[in-house]
């Protein structure tokens, strides 16, 4: 059996809101599957690759030139 985690879950662990996981998905950036109530979740595969990708990820930092 796969682990999965509701959608609410994998935003808690991904540091982002459920809105940016649902925009993911529309993206096709992250892909859920549905329960028999309708649900979104998150394969905990999904969630360890996207954790990854944000982490390798340099951060965008901005700051004034008067500030720099």
């Amino acid at each position: 059996m796969v682990e999965e985690y509701r959608i609410g879950e994998a935003a808690a662990m991904l540091g982002v809101r459920v809105e940016t996981l649902r925009r993911w998905e529309r993206d096709g950036k992250l892909e859920t599957t549905r329960t028999g109530g309708g649900q979104r979740t998150v394969a905990a595969a999904e969630v360890a690759r996207l954790l990854t990708e944000r982490r390798e990820r340099p951060k965008v930092t901005s700051a004034s030139v008067r500030n720099r």
